[in-house]
């Protein structure tokens, strides 16, 4: 069989079986000299979307590891394609796979907004923190089009609800005039993922997210809006991205983040046939280095789904990740830290005479 070239614009380079489905495509060698033959490609690379209709849009957290009670994700797939994105598991509960349908085939809650606003004003709700992109980025490229981000944060500032951004998209930036609001009556925390300051590290890695300098400047013009900004390093790959530790903390603090935070890579569920894939493609003189010390930081695994473990590793590797954080964090964030988010002044929004009763 001859050799496709690499998928520019992709971080996956394969669609894996789904595991929930009985019956798997075999692409025969025939098949794709065919295609070859004919100066076509096998997978139609074009991205698709597909409206669904939910009826519920929270999602109740219950690991430990994370920060937040509830994930709101107006968006299922993710067209940025970062090639080591935990939330591609999940794309194979709709039928299809982790690999190239997670980034082509887009799934929109047009209702979000509308469900939302039924949940704040349901008579049991209590104002907990609900994380915007708990799965997929709600700022990846379509959202420019649909809007279905800023209808939420509307709601929310509506009904004065905190909420929690995280985003690797500077379209975010359109939504100062409702963000810096919520930011003034303590209702709004916002990440911006920067996995690394080289920018070609960033282009193999997270293909069609925004670049390096758009994101560092992002984070900048929202420190400057009083808008209170976390740095998310995550996840740290070890062999291509760990060396930037200090580097990285140093540059976001002078920018004006509040906080920063890391992860260590995990590859589960069917994220480690489609790294290692892109690995080999990709970076073939270090992949046996990358997804050995990847497996040194799980106990000899590339994945860890224990509690307390799996976001920050174990062994020499992440041990050393861990104390060069701490470092980092001290010399550059010893007198920095994101306010609380005040849940004091939610309102249901209900006439004052049927709060009565």
């Amino acid at each position: 069989m001859e050799k496709f070239k690499y998928i520019k614009g992709r971080g996956a380079q394969i669609n894996t079986n789904n595991r929930f489905l009985k019956l798997h495509k075999v692409l025969e060698d025939d098949f794709l000299n065919y295609c070859i033959k004919e100066g076509e490609h096998y997978n139609n690379s074009k991205t698709q979307y597909l409206e669904i209709f939910p009826k519920t849009i929270l999602n109740k957290v219950t690991s430990t590891d994370i920060g937040f009670a509830y994930s709101l994700n107006p968006y299922q797939g993710c067209e940025h394609g970062c090639i080591y994105c935990y939330a591609r598991n999940t794309h194979e509960y709709w039928g299809y796979s982790a690999g190239l349908d997670f980034e082509r085939k887009i799934l929109y809650k047009k209702n979000a907004a509308e469900l939302l606003e039924q949940k704040l004003k349901s008579k049991n709700w209590k104002a907990q923190n609900i994380m915007l992109s708990g799965n997929t980025d709600c700022y990846q490229p379509i959202e420019k089009k649909l809007e279905l981000t800023r209808s939420l944060l509307t709601v929310f500032l509506k009904y004065k609800h905190p909420v929690s951004i995280i985003t690797k998209n500077t379209l975010i930036l359109r939504d100062l005039d409702i963000l810096t609001k919520l930011a003034s009556l303590n209702l709004l925390h916002v990440s911006i993922s920067i996995t690394s300051l080289e920018e070609k590290t960033r282009r193999i890695l997270e293909p069609r997210t925004a670049s390096i300098a758009k994101r560092l400047k992002t984070v900048e013009v929202l420190s400057n809006h009083n808008i209170p900004v976390n740095v998310m390093m995550a996840p740290i790959i070890p062999a291509i991205n760990n060396h930037e530790i200090f580097d990285l903390t140093k540059k976001v603090s002078e920018l004006g983040a509040k906080s920063v935070a890391y992860t260590m890579v995990r590859l589960n569920g069917a994220i480690s046939e489609i790294f290692i894939d892109w690995v080999n493609k990709t970076l073939p003189d270090r992949a046996k280095k990358i997804c050995n010390q990847i497996a040194d930081c799980h106990g000899g695994k590339l994945n860890d789904s224990r509690f307390g473990t799996r976001m920050s590793g174990e062994g020499k590797i992440a041990e050393q990740v861990h104390l060069q954080f701490r470092l980092a964090k001290k010399k550059y964030f010893s007198n920095k830290s994101l306010p609380p988010l005040d849940y004091s002044i939610y309102s249901k929004n209900t006439p004052l005479q049927l709060k009565l009763f």
